[in-house]
């Protein structure tokens, strides 16, 4: 019985629950849907807002670019108008320039006839004028210019002077920019080789056993060398005498190795002199390296750069024969880039234009001579040998690399202290200078000053006046310029005077 109420009661309340629950679900599934309902509604009502909001603005937007179009349209309109505007005024131009055109064409026409006519008239004249005159047009001319020259002979003097002043001022500016610039891209030092070398010895005990017992020791370096060596009372010191560089090099590298030995006999000199004359080859062959290297040449052959090295110890009026070719091989290369020569050819032919100096004491015939037959046997190219023969004006100028190498020969051998002449061949270039001036029977004395750069002519007035003492100057100029040589240029100053003396009593 128990059991039977136990399971009623159960079964009641498995039901009450269930309906209790499904009550429960009912409620929140009415809730549930409420607010999907409600949430639609709002949606809806948003989409409506949102598409009346597009609506307005796909409006206005279309308001706007019917605006722009319209703003456009009016823009093209405008630039049409203008554009037809100017083909309107363009071809009014151009119908302008065609009527301009053909008006000139029939202007030249009519001056082209006018032209012929005068030229006729011009001729028919002349010809009236030679049968009146009896003179021909030349006849006519050189009679009307000796007019002229004689009744203005005094403005056309001054006239030349002023031109000649103001052409002249010119040139040596020119020149002188030139020279300038040439010489300031080369300025290099110079030691000017002698006659006599000098040896210090470390005291004067050694005197004596370098002359030797009866000087045999200094026989024998005198004839091995070729070189006097003079022993004196010079303190300390050993003077070696000859005309030869390259031997009083060998007798001074001799003594020097002698000295630092301390043996001094026949023998020990021999060997010494050998040593001297190995040591002397190698000095040359890096001297002619030095200088071919310094150059910036290339290709030569090592025997001619062996003969460019003998230049260190050859020397010209004092004046280093190797460093003076150095010099016009760099003056040649500047000259030769301002006025738009080779370059390489120019300082090429300035390295070697003096090169038969190396052996012109050995060799007969002068030194351009010997030069060229050097050149030759090196297979050196004829632009070379044509640029450096002509730098003593021995052959014609073939090229302007032969002029500017001749011009910086003169530079080098003209400049200052470079060379050292002797006095009487500076009074025989003076008498010489003097002796050309005065061959002119206008010339009553002249003076040669400025060492030979300036010569001052004093002419006889009443045998020239003032345009024939411009034509005198040139005239003495140009007798100059062919008979004599000289570095440099000189300057013809001709001097004019008229005295008129009275006494008053």
């Amino acid at each position: 019985m128990e059991i039977i109420i136990g399971a009623l009661s159960l079964l009641l309340g498995a039901s009450f629950g269930y309906y209790a629950r499904q009550s429960i679900a009912k409620k929140q599934l009415n809730t549930a849907e409420s607010n999907a309902a409600k949430a639609l509604e709002e949606a809806e009502k948003k989409v409506k807002e949102i598409v009346i909001e597009a609506k307005g603005k796909a409006v206005d937007i279309l308001e706007e670019a019917k605006k722009k179009e319209q703003e456009r349209e009016q823009k093209i309109a405008r630039s049409e108008e203008r554009l037809e505007k100017r083909e309107v005024t363009l071809e009014g131009k151009i119908e302008e320039i065609e009527r301009g055109r053909e008006l000139l064409e029939k202007k030249a026409g009519e001056i082209r006839q006018i032209r012929k006519e005068v030229d006729e008239t011009r001729a028919q004249e002349l010809k009236r004028l030679e049968k009146i005159a009896g003179l021909s047009k030349e006849d006519a001319k050189n009679v009307l210019l000796q007019l002229t020259e004689e009744e203005n002979r005094d403005l056309i003097a001054k006239r030349i002077k002023s031109l000649e002043a103001t052409g002249q001022e010119e040139l040596n500016k020119k020149a002188k920019d030139i020279m300038t610039s040439a010489i300031q891209k080369y300025a290099g030092s110079h030691s000017a080789d002698v006659t006599t070398s000098t040896v210090n010895i470390p005291s004067d005990e050694v005197k004596g056993r370098i002359i030797g017992r009866e000087g045999r020791n200094i026989k024998t370096l005198e004839r091995l060398t070729g070189i006097e060596i003079i022993v004196d009372d010079t303190p300390e010191a050993i003077v070696i005498s000859g005309f030869d560089p390259i031997r009083r090099e060998i007798a001074k590298i001799a003594i020097e190795k002698l000295l630092g030995d301390g043996r001094i006999h026949p023998t020990k000199i021999e060997e010494a002199v050998e040593f001297a004359k190995q040591e002397i080859n190698n000095k040359i062959r890096e001297a002619g390296e030095a200088a071919v290297y310094d150059v910036g040449v290339a290709g030569l052959d090592p025997k001619l750069v062996q003969i460019i090295g003998r230049l260190r110890y050859r020397t010209s009026y004092g004046q280093n024969a190797l460093l003076h070719s150095l010099e016009v091989a760099h003056l040649s290369g500047a000259l030769a880039s301002e006025l738009g020569a080779d370059v390489a050819i120019a300082k090429k032919a300035g390295l070697l234009h003096d090169i038969g100096k190396a052996i012109d004491h050995e060799v007969e015939g002068t030194h351009v001579e010997i030069g060229i037959k050097i050149l030759q046997k090196f297979n050196i190219g004829k632009e070379i040998i044509d640029a450096m023969k002509s730098h003593h004006e021995d052959y014609p100028f073939d090229s302007p690399e032969s002029m500017i190498i001749a011009a910086a020969d003169a530079i080098s051998a003209s400049r200052p202290g470079a060379r050292k002449d002797t006095l009487e061949n500076y009074l025989k270039r003076l008498g010489e200078l003097e002796d050309v001036v005065n061959s002119f029977e206008e010339v009553e004395k002249s003076y040669a000053i400025q060492a030979g750069r300036e010569i001052r002519v004093f002419v006889k007035p009443d045998k020239t006046d003032d345009l024939g003492a411009i034509k005198l100057a040139r005239s003495i100029a140009d007798k100059i310029e062919a008979e004599l040589k000289y570095p440099g240029e000189i300057k013809v100053n001709v001097i004019r005077e008229t005295r008129a003396t009275e006494v008053a009593r």
